[in-house]
């Protein structure tokens, strides 16, 4: 049963990935830094992205740099086996690599739960906790706050894991849990200093360690995390660097964060972590009123939301470590609910509740992956490109262009879709050679995400071949004497992609959508509300069932070819 629930939170995060496979703009950096050091090395760091679009604050690397080391391994077994065919599924391992590290840590944790609450709480932590949306979905994603994610989980089940009837927790595990908080705040995220000061507070409060100790651990984690990250990412950066101070003065201290937009205090609260928690919140609040245990574990985080409050800048990844506390106290109430006697009133009610939540979170969580995957138009549209264009196809002579926009680029046209192009891997990354990047026999694709061109400097410049752009052709009816849409028969293009359809959108296959959000029929609303019954069955039968509610999209980009 354990390594059953084990395996239920990995696969829930890799069907994630697998759904949603491509990237937005805050993954970008260590995307591109694995990227970077699987295609180059860690020699070769003239050539990284990072001094082409270094970003407002340097970032570390060494989240990057361990998840590219980790997943080279996974992918050089994976090639033997003939599942690598491009250099796109090089991404998509990478973030499988990533999601499964980050479910080891849920799963920690579970045990810790299992050992202190009971298997039936450790059950009901693991089935809230896949029914959410959030964090599923994003631990698979390279932003620093999901590499904090691992040992934010691996330290609080440290601290939770006990017998159900000990008092505290062993000094080890505290001083443990301290030293690789310290660890995740010099190097990865700053703003879980906020976290441990009330975690060393409560320990010390209720003896669970001596202060003498916390110094020492903390001092010894701190240099040590310090000297680690400066010496390599200086390496890296070229200078002297470490980089989440650099990000916590910039940020904190010059206020730029505020420029992103500010919140009122209350937001954390009232809005991210409903949005976190969705319907298991109100059960955490329960368990935590039941359990005196469940208000150790999670008053500490609750005086973190209320500090990272102070902050003008809000965002719900900032506070994503609490909710797998929270679910462990959602799960708690879960167990009194379910384990009450069914002959009761109560217990039916209680147990009524306790499904009725899972449904909603289920539902939503399903709701929202949909628009999330329909949500990287850019992905879609550089994939779509390279498989209408490959090499093969190029005339003699003639050299493909592609010019990506800006938010082609921040939504999913990362390096690994530049499969036309320098860097190519290797042989023992990807062995799969096929006519579309064999370049001893045909030109490469030139990929430009160069920034704030005009319309009329793009089609002048007689280099660039195509576009994959935000603009309409309502907006480029003036050049469209030089561009148009691309539109081929997909069914045409079977035997010269290897047998592989290009999907169509729109019509035509230069034109992607994404989503514009859910859409209600408020005629069958109305009619309900009325109890015009004769009325929502006539809508019922002209618009079937699918038609009350839809996920709507619309065309966010377009790719055009110079005529």
């Amino acid at each position: 049963m354990s390594l059953a629930l084990d395996a239920l939170i990995v696969l829930t995060g890799c069907i994630h990935v697998l759904l949603a496979p491509y990237s937005k703009v805050e993954e970008s950096f260590n995307l591109h830094a694995v990227h970077d050091v699987l295609m180059y090395g860690i020699r070769k760091l003239d050539q990284y992205d990072h001094f082409v679009f270094p970003g407002a604050v340097p970032r570390t690397f060494i989240g990057s740099v361990a998840l590219a080391w980790t997943s080279y391994p996974i992918i050089l077994l994976l090639n033997s086996c003939g599942f690598v065919l491009s250099k796109f599924d090089l991404q998509v391992i990478v973030r499988l690599v990533l999601t499964t590290f980050n479910a080891f840590g849920l799963c920690f944790l579970r045990r810790a739960v299992s050992r202190r609450f009971g298997r039936p709480t450790s059950f009901y932590f693991t089935i809230i906790t896949i029914s959410q949306f959030l964090v599923p979905f994003w631990m698979g994603r390279t932003l620093p706050n999901m590499f904090a994610l691992v040992p934010v989980n691996v330290a609080s089940g440290l601290l939770l894991s006990r017998p159900p009837n000990s008092p505290k927790p062993s000094p080890e595990n505290v001083y443990t849990a301290i030293a690789m908080l310290t660890f995740t705040a010099v190097i990865f995220r700053a703003e879980l200093v906020l976290l441990l000061g009330p975690l060393v507070l409560q320990s010390l409060l209720l003896r669970h360690v001596s202060f003498s100790g916390v110094v020492k651990v903390a001092l010894v984690a701190g240099l040590a995390s310090i000297v680690t990250t400066t010496a390599i990412d200086s390496y890296f950066w070229k200078t002297t660097v470490w980089p989440e101070f650099s990000g916590m003065y910039f940020n904190v201290v010059q206020g730029k964060s505020s420029e992103w937009g500010t919140s009122p205090p209350w937001t954390y609260f009232t809005l991210l972590l409903p949005k976190l928690l969705l319907f298991a919140l109100p059960f955490s609040y329960f368990g935590f009123l039941m359990d005196p245990r469940i208000r150790e574990a999670l008053l500490p985080h609750v005086a973190f939301i209320s500090l990272i409050s102070l902050l003008g800048h809000k965002e719900w990844r900032f506070i994503v470590y609490v909710v797998p506390v929270f679910n462990v106290a959602a799960a708690r109430a879960g167990r009194w609910m379910v384990s009450q006697r069914k002959s009761t009133l109560i217990g039916r009610l209680s147990f009524f509740a306790f499904c009725l939540m899972l449904l909603i979170n289920a539902v939503g969580t399903m709701m929202f992956a949909m628009a999330s995957i329909a949500n990287y138009p850019g992905g879609v549209a550089l994939k779509r490109f390279n498989d209408v264009h490959p090499p093969s196809l190029v005339p003699h002579g003639k050299v493909y262009h592609v010019h990506i926009s800006n938010l082609a680029a921040q939504t999913g046209a990362s390096l690994f879709l530049q499969e036309h192009a320098p860097p190519f891997p290797s042989t023992s990354l990807l062995s799969h050679t096929t006519s579309k990047n064999d370049t001893s026999k045909y030109p490469w694709t030139v990929y430009d995400k160069t920034e704030n061109l005009t319309i009329d400097e793009l089609s002048g410049s007689r280099d660039i071949t195509h576009l994959i752009t935000e603009w309409s052709p309502v907006e480029m009816r003036s050049r469209m004497r030089i561009w148009r849409i691309i539109d081929v028969d997909a069914d045409a293009h079977m035997t010269s992609l290897d047998g592989a359809a290009v999907p169509v959108g729109s019509g035509t296959v230069g034109v992607i959508n994404g989503s514009a959000g859910w859409k209600i029929n408020w005629d069958m609303i109305g009619a309900v509300k009325a109890l015009r019954l004769q009325e929502f069955g006539r809508l019922i039968s002209e618009s079937k069932w699918r038609d009350i509610l839809w996920l709507s999209e619309k065309p966010m980009l377009w790719i055009y070819e110079r005529r």
